[in-house]
């Protein structure tokens, strides 16, 4: 049975509510041409049933996902001569999702884009990594 949100714009694209240029669609996986796009080929693969957390994905679902992002990267590369490209979830608002369905970001990359991440880096010793790493293991579950 398929899960979905009626308020979800991922979800109608799914249902073919709304208009989207589809790349490839299997059962569980959709990928297709974003809207606002930051480079050409700017590809969103998302699984077909809704979910909000990356971590309620299973497992076949979020490998083919990650299958499906790399196929298309190389289309890309071939299509576009592209220079790289960027693979990209991120979860929650804090960390800039702004449709509340699990997707990944398919971005070409060219090496006179002027696109940059803004990553910061934290001054941090090699014993406060391994103490976060610590906090890490002890709170893991991986099954």
């Amino acid at each position: 049975m398929k899960k979905t949100d009626e308020n979800c714009i991922f979800c109608r694209i799914v249902q073919k509510q709304e208009q989207a240029e589809i790349l490839y669609e299997d059962d569980n996986v959709m990928a297709f041409m974003d809207k606002a796009p930051i480079n050409p080929g700017h590809i969103l693969v998302i699984p077909k049933n809704h979910y909000v957390s990356c971590v309620s994905v299973p497992e076949n679902i979020a490998g083919r996902m990650f299958h499906v992002a790399s196929r298309l990267a190389a289309a890309c590369k071939r299509a576009f001569k592209s220079d790289g490209y960027n693979l990209h979830l991120s979860e929650g608002g804090c960390a800039g999702q702004d449709i509340s369905h699990v997707h990944t970001h398919l971005i070409t990359r060219f090496l006179d884009d002027n696109f940059f991440w803004n990553w910061r880096k934290l001054d941090i010793s090699e014993k406060e990594i391994k103490s976060l790493a610590g906090q890490i293991i002890d709170k893991l579950k991986i099954e």
